[in-house]
């Protein structure tokens, strides 16, 4: 028996040894894609495994550098666990200089915005000299510097995809163009002069579908204009940190845009095209610092600003809303238009907004499916639901799925659940999510008495 056993072990390492040579055998083009999904920091480890592996990361189409990784490595290099005196700037350009991949699809960096420019600029422009096609640049705002961006890159032919964040001073040249990008990001930057350097960086892209514009309030900037007629998606999040700053204006000029949202505090928010092609959009809106303060007039303002975006979203196929706190309290006849082409409605819930949900169910006819998601609050419920007038074509004759995400069995909650149980003709399926495990037992009970017009309606509480 035991000659036996170390037979069979004997036949077991050939099989090991065959799975390893499999591997081996992969092409260089394939193993280089699967090490692109690694960081650069993890491909070049990979050096030690072989004398083959030994500078296959060098022909890697994707380079991703990051300060703290590099930082991490040097430590751990030298004799007696002493770390090696090397700077992250000098890893970097050996990188750069070792690496010899014919293009770089993707280069991405993050470094201090105290970085020397003449390293900040050569890196980029190697990149660019390689035809790469997307390009990250993560700059850590430190000690009040910015790093300016070198000319080269609003010239590239071959970029398809920009992302710009943080520390970055953007002052692209009065005339360039960057015929192949598509997407662009732009993430808390800085402007050298005004907004017109946003407005100049989108008119150098004739072709760009693809937006995200986020700002942090502290550029003191007012107004922004984005006129690009091939967007498609537009993503805005606003976050100022002072009340003044609210007074931003946005002119937003995009008639083929197909997907919008936003996210934070709202300013006044103009879309001078309507948006025939829309297909989704998502707004949140964050009630403002010190809102609490403000005088009855100025809640109505704010709730202004809300109606007449909404009223410029009324194409949207699926609408995903949180209409704020205090904005809501300035909606008096909120929705002029109806929004025929809405079938999927998913709405953020708060004791402020029930009137808000209640007016939008009104205007939107061919609504299938609706989702009511309630929000974490401490407040006493300010405003309630109240089932409107007896009218069968108050709420969409085509619902057939309804979900309830936080239920606590509140009165006014299964007043609006019966509500729905008793008007959808339709509905298929309703969903009850309870936010404790102990509501189930009593939320069971208190649904299973209540009418419902839908004999195929399934009710499920989880």
């Amino acid at each position: 028996m035991g000659i036996k056993s170390i037979s069979k072990r004997q036949k077991l390492y050939p099989k090991t040894d065959s799975m390893i040579d499999r591997f081996s055998d992969l092409s260089n083009s394939l193993l280089c894609h699967i090490l692109s999904f690694l960081t650069t920091k993890e491909a070049v480890a990979t050096s030690i495994l072989s004398r083959r592996w030994k500078t296959l990361w060098t022909l890697v189409p994707k380079l991703d550098l990051d300060i703290d990784n590099m930082h991490l490595s040097l430590d751990k290099i030298g004799k007696c666990n002493e770390p090696i005196n090397i700077s992250y700037t000098d890893v970097v350009s050996r990188v750069l200089a070792l690496h010899i991949a014919p293009f770089i699809r993707s280069f991405r960096l993050r470094c201090n915005s105290d970085c020397p420019p003449f390293h900040f600029d050569t890196w980029i422009r190697t990149a660019i000299a390689r035809n790469v096609e997307e390009l990250k640049l993560l700059i850590f705002y430190s000690y009040g510097i910015h790093m300016g961006l070198p000319c080269s890159i609003f010239y590239c032919q071959t970029l398809v995809a920009l992302e710009l964040s943080g520390g970055i001073d953007l002052d692209p040249p009065s005339s360039f163009q960057l015929p192949n990008l598509k997407i662009l990001r732009l993430l808390e930057i800085y402007y050298c002069k005004d907004s017109s350097c946003f407005s100049r960086l989108l008119s150098g892209c004739p072709v760009l579908e693809d937006l995200s514009f986020e700002r942090d309030g502290y550029d003191c900037l007012y107004h922004f204009e984005i006129s690009v007629p091939t967007l498609k998606c537009l993503r805005i999040a606003f976050r100022p940190y002072r009340l003044d700053l609210n007074d931003y204006t946005i002119e937003i000029k995009a008639p083929a845009l197909e997907y919008f949202k936003f996210e934070g505090d709202l300013g006044h928010i103009v879309l001078l095209e309507k948006l025939d092609n829309l297909f989704e959009a998502d707004v949140h809106i964050c009630s403002f610092d010190g809102s609490d303060s403000l005088e009855e007039h100025q809640k109505r303002c704010y709730g202004d600003r809300v109606f007449k975006l909404l009223r410029a979203l009324t194409t949207a196929k699926f609408l995903l809303l949180f209409p704020g706190v205090t904005e809501c309290f300035g909606f008096g006849s909120i929705y002029p238009s109806k929004f025929l082409n809405l079938v999927h409605l998913d709405f953020k819930l708060n004791p402020s907004n029930w009137h808000v949900l209640q007016a939008l169910l009104l205007v939107a006819p061919n609504l299938e499916v609706l989702v009511v998601d309630k929000c974490y609050y401490k407040s006493k419920d300010k405003l309630c639901w109240m089932e409107p007038p007896d009218d069968p074509g108050y709420l969409s004759s085509n619902l057939t799925s309804f979900n309830f995400r936080g239920f606590k069995g509140l009165k006014l909650e299964v007043e609006f659940v019966k509500y729905i149980l008793k008007e959808a003709r339709t509905l298929k399926t309703m969903t009850i999510n309870v936010s404790s495990g102990e509501l189930k037992e009593s939320v069971v009970e208190k649904l299973s008495k209540l009418p419902r017009l839908s004999r195929t309606c399934l009710v499920t509480v989880e």
